[in-house]
Order: structure tokens, then sequence, then C-alpha cells
């Protein structure tokens, strides 16, 4: 685990700010899990993805690769690197949890943690989803990175981030599937007009 090895000195408000971000994206989830992604209503679920859990457990695996290790809490916690530390942990952290929340809002019961669909499942093609088809995805890569600055884990990002982006894979792979054969050419034609992870890009 290369982001053991060599940590960077970072400061406190960086730390403070990652976890701070930290408890907010959990209470999120647990909440998004609670509210939005029941069944609900005695409605049958169609088909659930095995092969996401995969996705889930290696982007996990990433995740630990950054966010493990010593940490260095060095920097004097009032000089301008730490403050511009801290300000960039949670411009990041704000980032995924405002896409985050702004996506399971959007796509209200259809959420779930592992890809599957529902006999009432709709096409969310609105809110964060009108610019890209997978926003918690880019929400959850902002997050890697604002770990690895808080806890001056640069390394563990040459290991992390190809973990974190084949689990995606996988994830994207499975969901993908299981909408266009729900809703057909109607997720062909989203598909073809909004991109994965960035507007107008990929």
């Amino acid at each position: 685990m290369i982001g053991l090895v060599a940590p960077q000195p970072v400061g406190l408000p960086g730390f403070l700010a990652m976890a701070t971000g930290l408890a907010a994206f959990f209470l999120s989830l647990s909440f998004a899990r609670r509210s939005m992604g029941g069944s609900g209503g005695g409605e049958a679920r169609a088909k659930r993805s095995a092969l996401s859990v995969l996705g889930i457990l290696i982007q996990m695996i990433g995740f630990t690769v950054v966010g493990m290790g010593p940490l260095r809490v060095e920097l004097p916690p009032d000089s301008p690197l730490a403050i511009g530390e801290g300000a960039a942990v949670l411009a990041l952290v704000g980032f995924t949890l405002a896409v985050f929340l702004a996506s399971t809002r959007a796509m209200g019961r259809n959420w779930s943690l592992v890809a599957r669909t529902r006999e009432d499942h709709e096409l969310v093609t609105w809110g964060p989803f009108a610019w890209v088809r997978h926003p918690i995805y880019a929400g959850l890569f902002a997050f890697m990175l604002a770990l690895s600055l808080a806890f001056g884990h640069w390394r563990g990002l040459i290991v992390g981030v190809p973990l974190y982006w084949l689990g995606t894979g996988l994830r994207v792979v499975e969901e993908e599937r299981l909408l266009r054969a729900q809703f057909g050419p109607a997720y062909d034609a989203y598909a073809a007009r909004v991109k994965r992870f960035v507007p107008g890009l990929v």
C-alpha cells in the first residue's frame, strides 16, 4: 500500500475539514439509504446486480489505499499552506456532498447502493443527470482527492485512482446494462446526448 510510505506534512485545518466531511457524507449516505433507497409500497424489485458489489469493494480498497497510514500534522495551523489546504479540502468535500445530495434527491426511490432496477423504475434525466449520467462517481472521485490532500497521502493515488476507476467501471457497465434492458431506445437516446462523468467530454 504505497499510501503508507512517507506521508507529506499536513495542517490541522485540512484534517478537521476532512473529518467533518467524512461524518457528513456517512450521515448523508445513511439518510439516503433509509429514506430513498427502500423498496416501499410493496413494489417488487426487478433486477439486482451482483457484479456491482464487486465494483463497490474495489472502490473501497482504492479509498483504503489512499486513506490509511501515518499522518504528519506538522504544518502550523495558521500558515498560508495549512489554510489553503483546508480550503481546498473543504471545497472538494463540499462538491462531493452537493452532488450526492442533489443526485439522490433527483433519483428518489430509484436510488440504490447496489445496481438494480425496480418494476416502477423511472429513467431520471433531470437534476445533475441532465449534465452527466453518473454524477455521484464524479463526486466520489473529488472525495478521494480531498482525502489524499488532507492526509498527505498523494502517493496513494498511484494505486488508489486506478482501483477507484476500475470499480467504477464495473458499476457503470452493470447500471447501464440494466437501464438499457428496461428502457431500451429511451436510454440510448439519453446516453447519446449526455456524457458519463464530465459534461461534453467523457
